[in-house]
This record gives C-alpha cells, structure tokens and sequence, in this order.
C-alpha cells in the first residue's frame, strides 16, 4: 500500500522525469556528449573485454583509457562502482577532469558503508580497475559517460581486507601466475518483473506482490510486457559486452532469465552487478519493478543464480575427460567433492538473506541436497550435457541476492581445497559426501550457525570479515519473524540488503 507520502514522490518523480525528456529532446547542452549506438558501443566494450581476459595488466589499461579520457571531449563523468561485504552495488559520479587530477586520491567515508570502516577511522581509497571499462548506453545512464569498478583500498593504499572483489582478483591472479590456471563462470540469473516502481519498497505482505504478466515458460508473447522487457535488457546487455546467448521467460510467471557467455571470474562477478543494476533500470523506466529476491511469492517457483564453474591451463578445458563419467576429468570431481565438503560452511556465503531459505525449503523441491547429478535438479550440483570446450559443472545453489565476489572466491577456496587434497584428506572428503543425502538448512539460523563455527570460512575470509558478514546477518534475521510460514514477510523483504536504504535502519 502506498502512503501519501509515498504517492508525492511518485508524482515528483514522473514530473521530474516529464522534464528529463523534454531536456533530452531539445539537446541543449547535449550536443557535445557522445552519444554512442547500440551498435558502436557493443563493438568498443567487446575490444576492451577482449583485452580484459586477455591478461592486460591494470597499468597498461590505465595508460590507455587515462589517454583516451584526456583526448575525448564527449565524456563528462565516470560512474565508478563497488561492493560492499553483503554485495550491495555503490556508485559515485566524478567528474572526468577531476579524476583525471585525483585518480590516485580518491577517497570515501567508510563508516557510511555496512561491513566496512568504524566511525573513527573511516576513511578509505578506491582505486579504479580500468581493466573494467565500459562505455555506458546513454538512455540509461545519461549521455557523456563510462562505467568502471573499482576495488576499495585502505588509508595506506594497501587492499581493503573487506573488498572481496579484490580478494577475488587476488586469488584468480595468484591460481593464473603460480599454477597457470584460469578461473572461467558463466551464471544464469532469474529474477521476476512485478507490477509498479519500487515494489519492494513499497512491498504489503498481505497484498505481496503483483506478478506483470502471467506467461510462462518459453511462451510469452511478442508484445507482452515480459517480452518487451526481455527485448530491451537484451539488448543493453549486448550493448555492454556481456556476449548474450539465450533470453527468455523462466518456469514461473512473469519469471526472466537472459543468459551470457562465460568469462573469467572476476569480469563475470562484475557483469553479475550490472546485469541487475540494468534490469532494475529497465524495469524502471517501464514503471515496473525487476525483483532478484530469492523466492519473492511463496507458492511459486524462486529464483537462482545456477553458477557454471570450470578450470583451464594454456587453453585447455581441465575439467574434460571423454572416458570419465559425464566426460568429467578427475579434476573436476576433486574440485566439486571440495564444494560438497564445505556445503554447510559455505552456504550463508551463497544464500545470504532469509528469504534465501524459503528457496532451499526442504519441503519443496529445492536444489537442497548435498550431492552431485547429471539430471537430479534437487542436486546442489549438476552435470550439464558438455564437450571438451563446455564441459563444467553448475552449483545450483547460489542465489542471485549473494555478494557475487564472494560467492565465487568462496566457491573457489572450498573446490580447490578439493583439488589440492592428499589422497588421504580426499578419501575423508568423499566418505563424508557418501551415504544418507544430507540437505542444506532450511531457515537461516541453521546456517548462521554452521557459518559462525566454521574453521574453513574463517580462514579464507579472515576473523574480521567473518565476524562482521556473521553480525549482518544475523541483524537482519533478528528483524525479520524466525519462523518464514506461508507468507512472505514485510521484515525479509524491507530489510533485505538489495532493497531497503540506510533510513530504515536508523529507524531503530
């Protein structure tokens, strides 16, 4: 139900966007902006990709990207991203001549981020990957603009501990240069487009939500709002680079999942962030509302975030083998035995908020059950169909509300302690995995638990984090009702870290 408050907003906000338009269609002061084509931007951001998993170095990026800046005058800003520990997407707008002059200084107050700084030493650096670059669709972002990540630094321009996207970076460079292999994740991401701006903002548990359009599976139609929606995401995607495969309606109504090319893990987790920072945007503009939460209507199907995973050596697929089961190489089973053995530890990591739980009900079918099948979709991990280019495996269990650079370093750390275990440890690993099918928690306070007396998660995110990403957690179940029931509730929804702002909280 929507206050009046409310509805002031929404009226300031169409008046507001009335007069964008008008600005827009005059040109004034625009016409010096580059305004690039769909066409000339998907073009320009697959040139800077292919450099991207090419191995360039964030200096030679640098170089050139700071060159390019300087010479053209039709860029304004740069819109600069980062994550915070709960996966929460930041940005900052600066001003191109001004990080052109402070590209080494840029600062921010980090006691104004959850999971980061405290209040008396809360400044922090962000130093720009240009190894991200992107040129922005001006009808989303506004013309004269270029999208970069960034990874968050400390006072002493050292690696903040809590930035896991650059702990990410840190462990793919370090498996690339000292063993030689490369980390490649292609995600499938599910989300529903629900009726009205801001919905879950404005989200009543009794009313829920409202579902746009009631097509299904693969049968929407060519003007249904579904349709047009999946259109117009896919082609920013494609105009960012992402490499589009397949889009269409998932299982559910008014259910979407647009599929992309792998890449290497770090440039997939970001493609992660901007897959749903554009989905929301299109929605947006549509008067409609993109949802990423993990089971948004209970009697339904929820939505996932399927993460495809595998290794490569000198080109070379390491998780391929013609004569292994499912044409799986040894390497492979290793890796997926590790993410098994660590299921429980891991599993706050990849389903994040208690709405995750709702999706992992055992009393539904659920991809819940701690085990491996080529054709069993309960499994948390499946075998897909796939030669010696697409051989992988595909952890079903990740949600699309986790922090995407930690899911995957933590995917990472548990498949690799797999694949570096003796054959004494691995033989443990596997009698562990074997027997009666062990499920995932159901509700959020089992798996809080089994996260904070992890010895594996401590190690590999360090004490600190560990405790902070525990204490966040665990903050926000507290207000949300312990039992989940049949009925989604306001607390999960308002307070999920994707959707609620910082006002809310200091309502308390």
């Amino acid at each position: 139900m929507q206050t009046a408050s409310s509805t002031k907003v929404g009226a300031a906000r169409q008046t507001l966007r009335a007069h964008e338009r008008d600005y827009a269609q005059t040109g004034f002061g625009q016409e010096h902006l580059l305004q690039l084509s769909y066409l000339e931007l998907e073009q320009k951001n697959l040139e800077v990709k292919e450099k991207r998993i090419g191995g360039a170095s964030n200096d030679e990026m640098r170089d050139e990207y700071m060159g390019y800046l300087k010479k053209e005058a039709g860029i304004k800003s740069i819109v600069l991203f980062f994550c915070d520990l709960e996966g929460r997407l930041h940005a900052l707008d600066y001003d191109k001549n001004f990080l052109l002059g402070s590209e080494d200084n840029l600062t921010f107050d980090g006691s104004s981020i959850r999971g980061f700084t405290a209040q008396f030493e809360s400044d922090l650096r962000l130093r720009v990957d240009w190894r991200s670059f992107r040129w922005a669709p001006s009808d989303l972002f506004g013309p004269g603009k270029v999208l970069v990540f960034a990874d968050v630094m400390d006072k002493d321009a050292t690696f903040y501990d809590g930035d896991f996207r650059g702990k990410l970076s840190h462990y793919c460079e370090e498996l690339r240069t000292k063993r030689g292999l490369v980390v490649n994740i292609a995600p499938e991401i599910e989300g529903f487009l629900f009726k009205g701006d801001k919905s879950e903002q404005h989200y009543d548990e009794k009313a829920g939500f409202e579902l746009v359009t009631m097509s299904g599976y693969f049968n929407s139609l060519p003007q249904d709002s579904l349709r047009l929606f999946i259109d117009k995401l896919a082609e920013v995607k494609r105009a960012l680079g992402f490499q589009n495969e397949k889009d269409h309606p998932e299982v559910a109504p008014a259910q979407f999942e647009l599929n992309f090319r792998y890449s290497v893990a770090l440039d997939t987790a970001d493609q992660v962030q901007l897959y749903k920072l554009i989905a929301r945007q299109v929605a947006s503009t549509m008067g409609l509302t993109a949802c990423f939460l993990p089971k948004p209507i209970a009697d339904i199907n929820g939505n996932g975030m399927h993460t495809n995973i595998s290794l490569a050596k000198d080109g070379v697929n390491l998780f391929y083998d013609a004569k292994g089961q499912y044409s799986l190489s040894e390497t492979a089973y290793r890796f997926l035995t590790g993410i098994l053995f660590h299921a429980q530890d891991l599993c706050l990591a990849i389903n994040s908020s208690v709405n995750s739980y709702r999706r992992l009900d055992p009393a539904f079918e659920a991809p819940n059950e701690i085990k491996v099948s080529s054709t069993d979709r309960g499994s948390m991990i499946r075998i897909p169909i796939g030669n010696e280019k697409s051989a992988r495996i595909e952890v079903r269990t990740v949600a699309p509300d986790a922090n995407p650079y930690l899911a995957f370093y933590t995917l990472l750390r548990a498949g690799m302690k797999g694949i570096d275990a003796t054959k004494e440890e691995f033989e443990l690993m596997r009698s562990a995995i074997s027997g009666r099918i062990k499920k995932l928690p159901g509700e959020i306070y089992t798996a809080l638990r089994n996260f904070n007396r992890s010895g594996f998660m401590t190690e590999i995110m360090g004490e600190a984090n560990h405790q902070k990403y525990a204490t966040l957690k665990k903050t926000t179940a507290d207000r949300s009702p312990r039992s989940l029931g049949r009925r989604v509730k306001g607390g999960e929804v308002r307070y999920h870290h994707e959707i609620t702002n910082q006002l809310i909280w200091g309502e308390f």
